[in-house]
């Protein structure tokens, strides 16, 4: 196991409910003479969907889960049956049942991104300098790329668009 002290301690805070203070290539840029060959390929490979290297397994057994959950809860809210079984946690299903229940997509997003960074810190737990404090922060910065994507004013003019069009085929019949 690495110790990483400079790079880590140079690392700006990631926080679920703050902007993204660095991108992945720049923490790519600090990271590649500061770790060895084998950890700087699965940070560049990395996606949240990933399941070698540090940490990462874990966070993928729980991500694994909040996603079955999702798809089960949004099954569910359509009236489909869900046929994949899964083992099922209550305090996701609560957590996930809040973030469908949010008054826009971009507020459900935001749950879940709380829900996950403190996932992600009860995962690093009492490691400081070390591959795990490193692959987390990569983990959060991936989820805060992905919260980066979707932009309120252009969800807002195509959600307005998509009514409209809606409300003018109802006027139409």
């Amino acid at each position: 196991m690495a110790s990483y002290y400079y790079l880590i301690a140079s690392l700006p805070e990631l926080r679920a409910d703050g902007e993204m203070p660095i991108t992945y290539s720049e923490f790519l840029n600090c990271c590649q003479s500061n770790v060895s060959d084998s950890d700087y390929e699965l940070l560049e490979n990395l996606t949240l969907s990933s399941t070698e290297g540090p940490l990462v397994s874990e966070w993928a057994k729980f991500y694994g889960m909040l996603k079955k959950e999702l798809s089960y809860q949004r099954s569910v809210n359509l009236g489909k049956s869900y046929s994949s079984a899964y083992d099922k946690d209550g305090f996701i299903s609560q957590v996930v049942g809040s973030a469908l229940s949010a008054k826009n997509p971009l507020e459900a997003e935001k749950i879940l991104l709380e829900y996950e960074f403190e996932n992600l810190d009860s995962l690093v737990g009492l490691h400081m300098f070390d591959d795990h404090v490193l692959f987390g922060y990569a983990i959060k910065l991936k989820l805060l790329e992905r919260l980066s994507c979707f932009e309120q004013d252009k969800g807002q003019a195509e959600f307005k668009s998509l009514f409209d069009g809606i409300q003018q085929r109802v006027y139409s019949l």
